[in-house]
């Protein structure tokens, strides 16, 4: 079979947009979570502290800690993976305090959001950027 050059880039240009495709695709499924969770209100910055490595080797363990004195509930989200809500605390009246950590799963190189719900109802947010040298979900 002979391709010709109008074949080759119509197949390249169809290949560029199916591999872009699904990194916008995670974004907007990143926004929808931070959506449903603030139910669309404003986020603020600071009131929130979020501690992720710049660096992760390995994509399958990266230490995430979260931390915001006054908070009702918090949310973890990936912005790059196929499932980007990752993670939600919950704190009750009785609890010590409003932190929390754990190992999350990154599909690559990506921000890191934790927005907190605060007593008072309003939202505070923190991102950070987390380099992933070694691919997590299906990496």
């Amino acid at each position: 079979m002979n391709f010709t050059r109008r074949d080759a880039l119509v197949i390249g240009a169809g290949a560029a947009a199916a591999a872009l495709l699904p990194i916008q695709a995670f974004a907007a499924l990143s926004d929808d979570a931070e959506a449903a969770f603030t139910g669309g209100a404003a986020t603020s910055d600071g009131g929130i502290e979020l501690t992720a490595p710049e660096i992760a080797e390995n994509g399958n363990t990266v230490p995430v800690a979260v931390s915001a004195p006054g908070a009702v509930s918090i949310i973890i989200i990936a912005a790059g993976n196929p499932n980007p809500d990752v993670a939600t605390f919950n704190f009750g009246p009785m609890a010590g305090s409003q932190s929390a950590s754990t190992r999350i799963r990154l599909a690559g190189t990506q921000d890191v959001v934790a927005i907190a719900k605060m007593a008072d109802g309003s939202f505070a947010r923190a991102a950070s950027t987390v380099k992933v040298t070694i691919g997590g979900c299906g990496g």
